[in-house]
C-alpha cells in the first residue's frame, strides 16, 4: 500500500509510503490512494481531524513527470486530466468540513508543497536538510494543483511570485517567516503533537478564501476575497504586474512560455474566487506541459540528468571503485578548486606546487569559500576545519605516494605536462584487485591520447576536464584516449560522482567536445564582427537567444591571447587556415595588448570605477555595415552554428551518447537549455528546416554552416 492509515485519539493520520520509488511522488498509483485514504477518514464519524505525514525522509517530492511527457503530443484534454483530477482531490481537502494538518517531516516540493497549501495548517519538521518550493517553473512548467492560486491568497502576490517565477526552494525556518508554514517542530514527535492539538483546538476551521454557505452550511469559495497587501486591481497589484512583468521578461527573454504562463495565472485567477481561479490555472497548465519548452527541459535537465548523475556513462562491467585520496599538481585556479571539492567531499587531498607557499596559496581558496559558507551560518568552524584539515601542501612529489588518483592541473603546455606526469605517476597506488590509480589531466584543449604518451601506463590515462569556477561549475568532461581502459572511465565516473558532480565522457579529439563547439559561439560572434554587424546587436542577440552572455564578451572572459594561442596551434598543426577569423582577430587584438577583461580591454573596455562597455575603437576595425540584419538572422548564426558542430562530434564519435551531447552543452557553456541542448536544438526547430536553414546559410555566409550529408539524408527521410 503507498499509504499507512492510523487512528490515535478520534485523528486520522495519512502517512505517505510509496513503496514502489525511491521518494513519494503524485503518480497513477499514489494519486486515487490518496484520495481514497482522505475519503475513509471524510467518512468515518469517528474521525475529528486528519493529519497528513510521511513515514519517508521526504514528504512529497511532486508529481512524477513522466505522466507529463507520457501525454505530450497527445490530446491536450489527457493533460487538463491530470491537473483537473489533483484540483478536486486538493479542493476537498480545504472544504470537507473537517480540520487537515499537514504534518512536514521532510522536502515537499512542486504538487508535494501544494497538498500542504491545501490543509487548513502546516507544522514542518526543523530539519536544515528540508527543502519547501514550488521549482515547476525550472523544468517549463507551472505549479498544475493550485499553488499558484492559494500561494498568493496566502501571503500576498510581491511575496509569492518570485518564489513561484524563480522556482526558490526555502528551509522550514524561512517559510515559516514568510507565513507559508504555520510552526516548525524540533522532532518528530513535537510535530505531530502540535498537529494533534491544533486539530483539537479548531474542529471547523474554515479557509480566508472560503466561506460557508448559510442556507446549505457547505463550504464554498468566497467573491471579492481581500489579497494580504492588495487586490490585482489596487495600486500595489498595478505596480506588482508592471514591474514584475518587466523584470520576468528581462530574466526569461521571452523564451520560457511557463513564466508569461505563471504571470496571467495569479492575474486572472485573483480576479475571480478560488473555484474558478483553479480553473484558469488548469487552462495555463496545459498550455505549458504541452509545449516543446517543457519537453526539453524535463527530457534533458531532469530525468537526463538524473540518468547522468547515476553513472549512465560508466562501463557496467567494472566493480564501483571509491578514490580515497587524490593528488592535484598545480595550485593554480582550477587546481585550487579542484582540491577544494575534493576535501568537500571528504576525500584526502595532496595539493603539489612548485613549492609549499604556493600550494598554500592555492588552499587559501578553499579557506576564502568555507570563511563565506561560515559568514552565512550554512556551517560551523569545526566542520570547515575539518574540510580544510583533509588539504595537505606540499612540493614533495613523494607525499602524493598512495594516490589513488593523481590529476595534472598545470599551465597547457605538452612539455611541462609530460614532465609533471613521469615524476608523479610512480606515485600512484595499487588497489585491492592488483590495478594502478588512475592518472587524469585536466585540459581543455590538448588531445588526451599524445598527452598519455608521457605515462608508463596510458591505459590508466584519462582526460578529466573540470570547468571554470570548479566549485561552482557542475560538469566534468571525461576524455577517452585511444588507450584509455574501461577501468579508468569508471574510476573517474566514481570520483566525479562522489564530488556532486555531473559526468559526460567523450573521445579523444581536438577541443574535446565542450571546448570545439563553445568555440564556434565565439568565432561566430568575431564573423558577425568582421561582416560588419553592429557589435551591440550581436550581443544582444545571443542574449535574447538564451546564451548567459554575448559572445564578445565571453571571449573577452576566456581571453583573446588564448584565442590565438589555440588558434595558432592549431594553423600550426595544419588544421585551420591562417585566413581564420578567429586566428586573424585574435592575433590582431593580442599584438596590440587588448587581451579580454584581464588586461581590461578587449572587445571591451573595463573602467575603474564603472561598468564594462564596448570599445569605441571597434567601428574603427570593423566599420559598421550600412544594412543590418536583423535580430532572428543574428540568433540563427550563432545558434545554428553551434548545433552543427555538435552534430558533426556526434557523427564523428567524439560524442557517445545524444544526453551527453545535450548536458555538456547546457551545462558547460550555457547553450539555451529551453532548446533541450545543442543536439536536441535540431529537434526543436525540426530536422528539415535544421538542414534547409543550414544550406541557406552556407550559401549566404560560408560553408561552415553546410550541413552534413548523414544529416541530409536523416532529414529525407522524414
Amino acid at each position: 500500500m503507498p499509504f499507512n492509515y492510523t487512528l490515535q485519539e478520534g485523528v486520522a493520520i495519512i502517512s505517505w509510503n510509496l513503496t514502489s520509488s525511491p521518494m513519494n511522488v503524485l503518480n497513477d498509483e499514489s494519486v486515487p490512494a490518496f484520495g481514497e485514504a482522505l475519503e475513509k477518514a471524510y467518512n468515518d464519524p469517528e474521525v475529528k481531524g486528519i493529519i497528513i505525514t510521511s513515514s519517508k525522509p521526504e514528504f512529497v517530492a511532486g508529481a512524477d513527470l513522466k505522466m507529463i511527457l507520457r501525454n505530450q503530443g497527445g490530446d491536450p484534454a489527457e493533460m487538463l486530466k491530470i491537473s483537473v483530477g489533483l484540483n478536486q482531490l486538493f479542493r476537498k481537502i480545504e472544504t470537507n468540513g473537517k480540520p487537515v494538518v499537514a504534518a512536514i517531516n521532510g522536502t515537499a516540493l512542486g504538487g508535494g508543497l501544494e497538498i500542504c497549501l491545501a490543509c487548513h495548517y502546516r507544522v514542518a519538521l526543523d530539519n536544515p536538510k528540508t527543502k519547501l518550493g514550488l521549482p515547476e517553473v525550472k523544468l517549463g512548467l507551472l505549479p498544475g494543483a493550485g499553488g499558484t492560486q492559494r500561494l498568493p491568497r496566502m501571503i500576498g502576490m510581491q511575496a509569492a511570485l518570485p518564489l513561484i517565477l524563480e522556482g526558490k526552494e526555502l528551509s522550514p525556518k524561512e517559510a515559516l517567516g514568510m507565513g507559508i508554514v504555520d510552526a516548525v517542530a524540533a522532532t518528530p514527535e513535537e510535530m505531530i503533537e502540535k498537529a494533534m492539538a491544533w486539530i483539537f483546538a479548531n474542529p471547523k476551521p474554515i479557509k480566508p478564501w472560503d466561506e460557508v454557505n448559510k442556507k446549505t452550511g457547505k463550504i464554498q469559495a468566497k467573491d471579492n476575497y481581500k489579497v494580504p497587501n492588495g487586490n490585482v486591481l489596487s495600486p500595489v497589484g498595478m505596480q506588482t504586474f508592471t514591474a514584475g512583468t518587466a523584470m520576468m521578461m528581462d530574466k526569461s527573454k521571452g523564451n520560457y512560455p511557463a513564466t508569461q504562463h505563471i504571470m496571467s495565472c495569479v492575474y486572472e485567477g485573483l480576479l475571480v474566487n478560488i473555484d474558478h481561479g483553479i480553473v484558469i490555472e488548469a487552462r495555463h497548465f496545459v498550455q505549458v506541459a504541452t509545449s516543446k519548452e517543457a519537453g526539453n527541459l524535463i527530457r534533458t535537465l531532469f530525468l537526463g540528468l538524473n540518468e547522468a548523475n547515476k553513472g549512465a556513462s560508466r562501463p557496467k562491467n567494472i566493480p564501483k571503485t571509491d578514490v580515497k585520496k587524490v593528488g592535484v599538481l598545480g595550485a593554480g585556479m582550477m587546481g585550487a578548486g579542484i582540491a577544494y571539492v575534493s576535501a568537500l567531499a571528504g576525500i584526502e587531498v595532496v595539493l603539489k606546487d612548485v613549492s609549499t607557499e604556493a600550494a598554500e596559496k592555492g588552499k587559501d581558496y578553499a579557506r576564502s569559500i568555507l570563511r563565506k559558507v561560515m559568514e552565512r551560518g550554512k556551517m560551523d568552524t569545526l566542520k570547515a576545519d575539518g574540510i580544510l584539515s583533509l588539504i595537505k601542501t606540499t612540493a614533495d612529489v613523494t607525499d602524493l605516494k598512495g594516490s589513488d588518483l593523481i590529476i595534472e592541473a598545470v599551465f597547457e603546455n605538452r612539455e611541462l605536462k609530460a614532465k609533471v606526469t613521469k615524476e608523479a605517476e610512480p606515485m600512484l597506488t595499487d588497489n585491492a584487485e592488483g590495478r594502478l590509480g588512475v592518472f587524469g589531466s585536466n585540459t581543455s584543449t590538448l588531445p588526451i591520447t599524445g598527452l598519455a604518451k608521457a605515462s608508463a601506463r596510458p591505459e590508466n590515462f584519462i582526460g578529466i576536464h573540470f570547468f571554470s569556477p570548479v566549485d561552482k561549475m557542475m560538469l566534468v568532461e571525461l576524455i577517452v584516449g585511444k588507450e584509455t581502459s574501461d577501468y579508468a572511465i569508471a574510476v573517474a565516473v566514481d570520483y566525479t560522482r562522489k564530488i556532486r558532480k555531473t559526468p559526460i565522457v567523450v573521445n579523444d579529439s581536438r577541443g574535446f567536445y565542450t571546448s570545439r563547439c563553445f568555440g564556434t559561439y565565439t568565432s561566430e560572434g568575431m564573423e558577425l564582427l568582421k561582416d560588419g554587424v553592429n557589435p551591440i546587436l550581436i550581443e544582444n542577440a545571443g542574449k535574447l537567444a538564451g546564451m548567459p552572455v554575448g559572445p564578445l564578451a565571453v571571449t573577452d572572459e576566456v581571453a583573446l591571447d588564448l584565442v590565438y594561442k589555440i588558434s595558432g596551434q592549431a594553423v600550426k598543426d595544419g588544421v585551420l587556415s591562417d585566413t581564420d577569423t578567429s586566428y586573424q582577430i585574435g592575433k590582431q587584438f593580442t599584438e596590440m595588448g587588448r587581451l579580454g577583461k584581464k588586461a581590461k580591454a578587449g572587445f571591451y573596455d573595463y573602467p575603474e570605477p564603472g561598468q564594462k562597455h564596448l570599445w569605441a575603437g571597434l567601428s574603427e576595425l570593423f566599420p559598421i555595415a550600412k544594412e543590418q540584419p536583423n535580430l532572428e538572422e543574428v540568433k540563427t548564426r550563432l545558434l545554428y552554428r553551434q548545433a552543427l558542430e555538435t552534430v558533426r562530434c556526434y557523427e564523428e564519435g567524439v560524442i557517445r551518447t545524444k544526453l551527453d551531447a545535450d548536458l555538456g552543452s547546457i551545462l558547460a557553456w550555457g547553450f539555451p537549455p529551453y532548446t533541450g541542448g545543442t543536439l536536441s536544438f535540431v529537434d526543436f526547430v525540426g530536422i528539415e528546416k535544421f538542414v534547409t536553414e543550414c544550406d541557406r546559410l552556407a550559401d549566404t555566409y560560408g560553408e561552415r554552416f553546410r550541413p552534413t550529408q548523414k544529416l541530409r539524408e536523416t532529414a529525407a527521410l522524414k
